[in-house]
């Protein structure tokens, strides 16, 4: 990254370009803010800030004599609501390839009265709905958009479309991200949701058996690991109960209890008589 100096500026590129103006050649620089463009003395008709990472088309000095401001291949994102004040005699301003999303952000372009020519190719903008109409109805002196040619019958749609002040801010709306069926979810989303830890509270019978393995470890790491897991209410992988007995219905898991019960005494029973009661044993 490159702050524009006023040394960096005296040493750069000046010349007559093909329409016999005098530029100064400010590209490539990976310049990131706007500044001391006071160092110009106002001496160009035409400064080129291109293939840069500009982010904010501001903060200008007073420069009557520019008319020309080449910014494409930069990052912007804003421009300052009172640029027209700064640049009073600018006719024409290239954005092609930059960050510019939602109607609203070119507004502050209505404050430049000289401006004739506008590019705003490759700018995520360009894909709203009625962006050439919106475009012309704010900046009424707009000859060139988009290196195609205003139409007067574009100025009249545009003038119809928004005659009223509510038709403009809807079109200025930004719409809210809605699911639509079909759509592949966001990334990141289901990756939030995979590595989302499920936590399943420990049971009374195994904070009992954590607890009993603590006094019986052997090493202070041990004791350590399973101090933090009752601390957070995660279960060791040793204490866990398979998901068959953790999601068993309570009223079955009751009645199975009654079963094995009576079973076992059953069984006792048929124990205790063999053991009173034994059968002979047939002799040959």
């Amino acid at each position: 990254m490159v702050r524009l100096t006023a040394d960096l500026i005296w040493k750069s590129l000046h010349f007559f370009n093909a329409v016999k103006e005098r530029e100064l050649d400010l590209r490539g620089n990976k310049i990131a803010v706007i500044e001391n463009l006071g160092a110009t003395e106002d001496q160009f008709d035409t400064i080129d800030l291109s293939d840069n990472e500009i982010v904010k088309l501001e903060n200008f000095p007073y420069l009557n004599r520019l008319g020309t401001l080449l910014i494409n291949n930069n990052r912007i994102t804003r421009i300052n609501p009172n640029i027209g004040e700064f640049l009073p005699k600018l006719h024409t301003l290239v954005l092609t390839n930059n960050r510019l999303v939602n109607l609203v952000e070119i507004d502050p372009l209505a404050s430049l009265p000289k401006l004739q020519f506008l590019s705003l190719l490759d700018n995520n903008i360009t894909k709203k709905p009625n962006y050439r109409l919106y475009v012309i109805h704010k900046l009424k002196q707009l000859r060139l958009l988009d290196f195609k040619k205003v139409k007067q019958k574009e100025r009249h749609e545009a003038e119809h479309l928004f005659a009223s002040k509510e038709a403009e801010e809807e079109a200025k709306k930004v719409p809210a991200k809605t699911f639509t069926p079909g759509e592949a979810p966001d990334v990141s989303d289901v990756s939030k949701a995979e590595e989302a830890p499920k936590v399943v509270a420990p049971t009374p019978e195994q904070i009992t058996a954590i607890k009993a393995a603590i006094v019986n470890s052997q090493t202070l790491e041990e004791v350590a690991r399973l101090e933090k897991a009752l601390k957070s209410g995660q279960i060791p992988a040793e204490f866990q109960i398979l998901d068959k007995d953790v999601h068993m219905d309570p009223t079955h898991a009751k009645d199975d209890k009654m079963d094995m019960d009576g079973q076992n005494e059953v069984n006792d029973a048929q124990d205790q008589k063999e053991t009173e009661d034994p059968t002979p044993i047939e002799q040959d």
